[in-house]
């Protein structure tokens, strides 16, 4: 009789969908590589850490920093990672190299890359840029985004001398070692060197002759885009993008709050000016923007083939 109560008692307790006792699920793991270090750029990623969007979603997530910048998508190729943060802006190249991984949301929706120079300088407008010294991290995009912009001015790559910087960009700049630099962001450098005393000026690469992109994708497994977890995901990082939206100060208390070592003013700064660059729809797939740039590329001869977007870029179901 106690026994037939007992399993009459969890027979209701199902049909009302709650937990049996002792039988509560620990949330899924889930491991996620960054692009980079921990930085404003992944304020929906640590939001939805700390203020509980993955735990509703039933997720336990793991943000990991990378020893080498360039290796969370062959990481993720590998089977080592659920989820890999990476850039539109190489993804074509990774797929031309056979890597299995597909784009299955936006992290940041609008280019950061920009052509950055001192606004008491010499140069004001692009074609000042004639004759002068630019410095880059990484060459590849960043000279094909530099060909560009210099071809809307009326130049070409062969007026202008390419130093080789690493990521020192603003000292390079600072230091008179470059006229102007490729490839900083303007959500972090611009304010860098104004906190140096230097006043900066961006040239923006959507707005001279580079097709708009995201510059911050997610990228997964090619094979295991049938993970119910990566949905999950998604809404959690959907909803802690509108909760950063609407309470950026309780989010950047957050956000601080986990990571204290990026509590200055620099790192505050650069978390209000990428506010309004996250995807609000993170899921959401434009095709369209895919194909231009996939075209640019091509033209640019930084890949051999634009392959149909449907093969790297998907809107998971």
């Amino acid at each position: 009789m106690k026994l037939l109560k007992s399993l009459t008692l969890a027979a209701g307790l199902l049909v009302a969908g709650l937990p049996l006792a002792g039988t509560a699920q620990a949330n899924e793991k889930l491991t996620v590589l960054l692009d980079w270090f921990v930085n404003p750029d992944h304020a929906p990623l640590v939001t939805a850490v700390a203020k509980g969007f993955f735990a509703a979603e039933g997720l336990d997530v793991e943000l990991v920093e990378p020893a080498d910048p360039a290796m969370p998508p062959k990481l993720l190729a590998a089977g080592q990672g659920d989820i890999a943060v990476s850039y539109q802006q190489t993804l074509n190249a990774q797929i031309e190299e056979g890597l299995p991984v597909v784009r299955i949301g936006t992290l940041v929706a609008t280019p950061l890359n920009s052509l950055i120079v001192l606004k008491d300088g010499p140069v004001k407008e692009l074609p000042d840029l004639k004759g002068k010294k630019i410095g880059f991290s990484v060459s590849g995009f960043e000279d094909a985004m530099l060909g560009a912009m210099l071809k809307k001015a009326g130049l070409t790559l062969d007026d202008v001398e390419l130093i080789n910087v690493n990521f020192a960009l603003s000292p390079a700049l600072l230091s008179g070692q470059v006229d102007a630099v490729i490839g900083g962001y303007r959500n972090f450098e611009l304010t860098q060197l104004e906190l140096e005393g230097h006043a900066g000026l961006a040239f923006y690469p959507e707005e001279n002759g580079v097709p708009v992109y995201d510059e911050l994708i997610y990228l997964a497994h090619k094979d295991k885009l049938d993970d119910p977890r990566l949905p999950k995901f998604l809404a959690a990082i959907e909803a802690a993008t509108i909760y950063l939206t609407n309470h950026p100060d309780a989010a950047w208390d957050a956000f601080v709050e986990t990571y204290p070592n990026l509590k200055d003013e620099l790192n505050e700064r650069a978390w209000a000016d990428t506010l309004p660059r996250f995807a609000k729809s993170p899921a959401a797939l434009d095709k369209g923007r895919y194909e231009r740039f996939a075209d640019f590329l091509l033209e640019a001869g930084l890949i051999k083939t634009a392959v149909p977007v449907e093969t790297y870029a998907t809107t998971l179901r």
